[in-house]
């Protein structure tokens, strides 16, 4: 008897353990925190828990999990990557939390499934260039630039995208990376349109900036304090602010030392 017990105890700890998994993936990749808190609540309902009180803030998740026989399992996390933006991802994570309500599995199923997805491999990269070469090119014309400054934003939102691919994961918030983005970024716009006359350095900004602007951090922050959750929404909403001043910082920066 002890030792089922013991052996029900690990499962659903091991099963919660996931679960903080599946809430950390959804936190970096955009989700906001009503939809994480909902998911980690109906997977937790579907694999026994008679009450799940959950809590999510941007940098925290802490789960409870109540079972019939009277057990209650507590785990926390810590989530200190940065969120981004990744709705394919959010929308394989859906997917797997409606299979999961449907027929759930067991801690060492759900394990290989999150792992797929981690693992998964990004086949639309090819296709996050072109749109961000697109974006920042018409953004520029569409501002007043001409079209040697459209294309010359195409070029630098490759070199942006480069940069997020590449420098990203060595830097140690978003902040940082934005400062540091947004300053090699306006130091080639600005050099370059000191060697091409043709050019205008601040057009071209204009439609890069656009790549890094926090518009879907900024909505999401709105949404989150509109809905009740007042705390995560002020955090989002300050670290939005805390984003876009960095990019404005990086882009002074960089006009100060070339210009």
């Amino acid at each position: 008897m002890k030792e089922q017990e013991d052996r029900c105890r690990s499962e659903h700890g091991a099963i919660l353990h996931e679960l903080l998994n599946i809430g950390e993936m959804m936190l970096a990749n955009g989700a906001e925190i009503k939809r994480v808190e909902d998911t980690l609540e109906r997977m937790g309902s579907a694999c026994g828990a008679k009450r799940m009180n959950v809590f999510v803030i941007t940098s925290s998740i802490v789960v409870t999990m109540l079972f019939e026989d009277g057990e209650e399992v507590t785990q926390t996390r810590r989530i200190v990557k940065p969120a981004g933006t990744d709705f394919r991802k959010l929308e394989d994570l859906n997917e797997l939390s409606r299979r999961f309500c449907a027929n759930p599995l067991t801690s060492e199923q759900l394990h290989s499934e999150v792992e797929k997805l981690v693992q998964k491999k990004d086949h639309y990269r090819l296709k996050c260039y072109l749109g961000s070469i697109l974006a920042a090119g018409g953004f520029a014309v569409f501002f007043g630039g001409s079209l040697w400054d459209g294309l010359a934003a195409a070029v630098f939102a490759a070199f942006v995208c480069l940069m997020q691919r590449y420098m990203d994961p060595f830097c140690t918030n978003r902040v940082v990376f934005n400062v540091i983005c947004s300053f090699l970024t306006g130091v080639g716009i600005c050099l370059a349109a000191r060697w091409i006359p043709v050019l205008n350095a601040d057009k071209i900004m204009i439609g890069d900036i656009m790549l890094l602007i926090p518009g879907i951090a900024l909505t999401n922050s709105v949404r989150d304090i509109l809905v009740g959750d007042t705390i995560s929404g002020a955090m989002r909403l300050i670290e939005a602010l805390l984003w876009a001043g960095a990019l404005a910082c990086g882009f002074m920066a960089a006009i100060w030392v070339v210009m």
